[in-house]
């Protein structure tokens, strides 16, 4: 048997999964809130408003959202 074969106790390839978890939810994160920034900048340049409200909700919205789903991933 040889000495480098992992046992089911383990945790060496721990510290790889948290990377990649902690990775993809800033990646996550990135998405869901340039979505919403981009859909409410489209709708304020669509209504031709002088003011950015839509995209100002929509983009805290995302914000929201976000912090929303990071908690509930990192309570797993």
């Amino acid at each position: 048997m040889a000495n480098n074969e992992q046992k089911p106790g383990d945790n060496s390839g721990k510290p790889v999964n948290n990377y990649i978890k902690y990775s993809s939810i800033a990646f996550q994160m990135f998405a869901i809130i340039g979505v919403f920034t981009f859909v409410g900048y489209e709708i304020d340049k669509h209504a031709q408003h002088a003011t950015p409200w839509v995209t100002a909700m929509l983009s805290l919205i995302g914000v929201f959202i976000s912090l929303y789903l990071v908690i509930k991933s990192l309570k797993d």
